[in-house]
């Protein structure tokens, strides 16, 4: 399971050793790729192509389709952003690894989308703490070719560093982790996945979609404000959007009065399910008790 939110994760992990770069930018040395690093991520890539068939939004079925993606060697930034900005005006940037909270909203916030230019070991496949090329790139940047998407992730950017300076960063983060990273859509055929951390992952894919365990509830914007979650492990719940369109309508939200009523509510715990919600399926709650005994 990848985990890519950078608020979150720098409670954690400390980020990488700043470049020589402001914007913390570094090149992708794409030619320096090994043949092991390649074939890390065509396993990767064909066990996720062959799982999210059914389950994968269709929206990031036509993203794959139409970026230069293939199993048979990592992506080269430059060729991605070339097809990006042609459609959606969004490039992809290599960093080194986590950056500053600033750096990393000021680059969605002009529609670059810095992605590790690392990948993982062949014994790291399920899961990495910090996001590498495969998170970044197959996770995210085919979802970056739809236009509702491109403009919500670059209101997320403009609304974090707003967030930083009214000191409610980890309530936007919320919104960020329960939709970019891990959010269901429900689409004529069913539900299914857009979220990134998700998407990327093949056991929080099956989990996500097929497990009886967690909770599915309608989503609902000072709710999630108000809800945690795992970094470490599968969600307890996950909030399903009644279709992409609806993130455009929280991009043009003044969130500023939603902080200051969610401010003074208690926390919701990552399993629980109130009165108020709308449930779409509530969970057995089977996984996490098990983990936790």
């Amino acid at each position: 399971m990848q985990r890519q939110l950078n608020e979150v994760v720098k409670h954690g992990l400390a980020a990488a050793q700043p470049p020589d770069r402001p914007d913390w930018t570094i090149d992708q040395g794409w030619d320096d790729y090994t043949a092991q690093e390649h074939g890390v991520w065509k396993t990767l890539f064909e066990r996720q192509s062959k799982l999210l068939p059914g389950r994968a939004c269709d929206e990031f079925v036509h993203g794959m389709r139409a970026l230069p993606l293939s199993a048979h060697e990592i992506p080269d930034f430059r060729r991605l952003s070339e097809v990006l900005m042609r459609h959606t005006g969004w490039q992809v940037v290599a960093v080194p690894g986590l950056v500053p909270d600033e750096v990393f909203f000021d680059h969605l916030a002009n529609r670059r989308f810095p992605a590790g230019q690392f990948i993982r070991s062949p014994e790291q496949l399920d899961y990495l703490q910090e996001p590498d090329v495969f998170h970044d790139v197959f996770g995210h940047v085919p979802m970056l070719m739809n236009p509702v998407i491109a403009d919500y992730i670059q209101a997320y950017g403009v609304g974090g560093l707003r967030a930083q300076k009214l000191g409610v960063l980890a309530k936007l983060a919320r919104v960020y982790w329960f939709t970019v990273e891990f959010g269901l859509v429900a689409q004529s055929e069913g539900l299914r996945i857009y979220g990134s951390g998700i998407v990327s992952s093949y056991s929080e894919t099956l989990f996500a979609l097929e497990d009886a365990s967690p909770n599915l509830l309608r989503f609902d914007l000072e709710r999630v404000m108000r809800t945690r979650y795992h970094i470490d492990d599968f969600q307890e719940t996950y909030f399903v959007i009644s279709g992409l369109d609806e993130l455009l309508d929280l991009a043009d939200i003044d969130f500023a009065p939603i902080y200051e009523r969610v401010a003074g509510q208690p926390e919701i715990e990552a399993g629980a399910v109130l009165p108020e919600d709308k449930v779409i399926e509530e969970g057995t709650g089977t996984y996490h008790a098990g983990k936790r005994a």
